[in-house]
């Protein structure tokens, strides 16, 4: 069985808990997109992982990861990466593989994004890690793969700082490089759970465009990044949080700019500052039209729903339940940046509760008010929340589906 999970915001969800969540009973997974933009904390007893690059499943013991043919790779990244989680006492050898297909990052990839996003009118606020660049050239047929490497014509034609640089690297990746089509179908069959990156609204085609990430992050380029067709996806959730957030510029119609005490409030409360550039996120109210969008969009399962723990003991919750645009109200989420940043989101208020979601492991015990809540968004969305993420342990949830059953 072959299980995606993905962002259903603009990243930042809760998704690397809930990819090591899902490792335990997973026998592979594999990261399907995305570079060492990504940025997904684990947290195991009084341990944090803090991932980039390596799947979320790394920290289970006994699991293969595959950094997989949709991601670009800087293997500078990703080698410190590894020893800092070895020195955390993870032992990884043999256990992380590399699609021969990835796309590789150069170092003079950073310096060109950064110059880029600086000389552009509308600047999209890149972390500056050649994600973008190395996507470009992918495109354009000038990237370098991990199977390049070993290609004698392409290996000549790189400049020779640039071979100087790779060498090592070209050694350490040689036992690590698998074919992944090869691999999946040696593997069918097997509990294999696909891990995505961002969030679908930093998605190249579905997201707020142009202030988007350059990869695929919806669940179809799960299909593209484990080398497997569409209908080998058995099933697809989708991880948000109970209000939203961003990083970086770009629309944000549900953002708190009229209430900065609130958003301050759920940024100290969630820890909201980015993993991989330190920044704090902006914050807004629940959007549920960009929610219903990522439904139909990744055509999901269920939802994962996280961090709705921070709203207990608040008098209220506000959720956005459609928009206004020029006078008109709407129900859809627009293509264009331009109308994204006119929309006035209409907000309604829902009562809080007495109890406590923090406290809670099974959806009986949920306090009713957040059950209230919870049985709207499923209303609105059509999409059901199949689990719960109510804090940052692996222990702090709990799931009201079976999450390894074809839907």
């Amino acid at each position: 069985m072959n299980l995606a999970v993905v962002g259903a915001q603009w990243g930042d969800e809760g998704k690397g808990k809930m990819v090591d969540y899902f490792s335990d009973e997973a026998e592979l997974v594999i990261r399907f997109s995305g570079g060492a933009n990504a940025g997904h904390t684990v947290r195991i007893g009084s341990k944090t992982f803090a991932l980039h690059l390596i799947p979320a499943g790394i920290i289970s013991r006994d699991k293969s990861v595959v950094l997989g043919n949709g991601m670009v790779i800087d293997p500078a990244s990703m080698f410190e990466e590894l020893a800092v989680i070895r020195g955390q006492g993870i032992e990884w050898e043999g256990r992380v593989f590399v699609s021969d297909r990835a796309h590789l990052v150069f170092p003079g990839y950073k310096s060109e994004d950064q110059s880029v996003d600086d000389m552009r009118s509308r600047p999209i606020g890149t972390t500056g890690r050649g994600i973008g660049v190395a996507y470009g050239k992918k495109a354009s047929r000038d990237g370098i793969r991990i199977a390049d490497l070993w290609d004698p014509v392409i290996w000549d034609s790189m400049s020779s700082s640039e071979r100087a640089w790779m060498s090592p690297f070209r050694e350490w990746l040689a036992p690590m490089k698998l074919n992944l089509a090869a691999f999946m179908m040696e593997n069918e069959g097997r509990r294999t759970l696909l891990e995505g990156a961002q969030g679908t609204l930093l998605d190249l085609d579905h997201g707020t465009y142009p202030y988007v990430s350059s990869g695929i992050s919806v669940s179809s380029g799960a299909a593209i990044g484990a080398a497997i067709g569409p209908r080998k996806i058995d099933k697809c959730l989708g991880v948000f949080k109970a209000y939203q957030t961003r990083v970086g510029n770009g629309p944000f119609p549900t953002e708190m700019k009229e209430d900065a005490a609130l958003a301050n409030r759920l940024r100290e409360l969630g820890h909201e500052y980015g993993v991989t550039t330190g920044r704090p996120r902006r914050i807004g109210y629940l959007d549920l039209v960009a929610l219903k969008y990522a439904g139909w969009i990744n055509s999901l399962d269920g939802f994962i729903l996280s961090h709705l723990n921070l709203y207990d003991g608040f008098e209220s919750v506000g959720l956005c339940t459609a928009y206004e645009l020029d006078g008109q109200q709407i129900d859809y989420f627009p293509s264009s940046a331009a109308e994204l940043e006119r929309v006035i989101p209409l907000i309604e208020k829902f009562d809080g509760w007495d109890g406590r979601v923090s406290e809670t492991r099974d959806w009986e015990e949920l306090p009713v008010g957040a059950k209230r809540l919870v049985e709207f968004i499923e209303e609105y969305t059509g999409v059901g929340i199949h689990g719960f993420s109510v804090g940052p342990l692996r222990s702090e949830t709990f799931m009201r589906a079976d999450t390894w059953t074809v839907s």
